[in-house]
């Protein structure tokens, strides 16, 4: 049996660090999202408690089938109101730190699902 690397477009996150993330190996130092089926734009927060449930709406209308919630350093959990946009499309939102975020999102992201990362990216400290 020939085994064949797996072949995929979606952006890959090469790395991340205090401060930033690496996007197809080019060095994002603020908040981002990464679309498996597309590219990746700012998402125009830098810290946690900037979010709101605007910041979530827009996720919403990606259309993934899941999205990857990068809180920052840590975990935290955005409110439940938050995600009422992403929950009424029957869209599936996992909260994890950033790292996590990041190899979570490359494992669904070369698998061929069709998975959004939305990355929070806090100044390091």
């Amino acid at each position: 049996m020939k085994f064949h690397p797996d072949q995929s477009s979606a952006p890959t996150l090469t790395a991340h660090g205090p401060g930033w993330v690496e996007i197809n190996r080019e060095r994002v130092s603020s908040s981002v999202i990464v679309n498996a089926h597309g590219a990746y734009t700012a998402w125009g927060c830098a810290r946690f408690e900037q979010l709101g449930p605007e910041h979530f709406a827009r996720l919403a209308d990606l259309g993934s089938e899941v999205l990857i919630f990068g809180s920052g350093a840590r975990l935290r959990f955005p409110p439940a109101a938050w995600l009422a946009p992403l929950i009424a499309r029957r869209i599936g939102v996992e909260t994890m730190d950033t790292a996590a975020a990041c190899r979570t999102y490359n494992i669904l992201a070369h698998e061929g699902r069709h998975v959004v990362a939305a990355l929070l990216i806090e100044p390091a400290a």
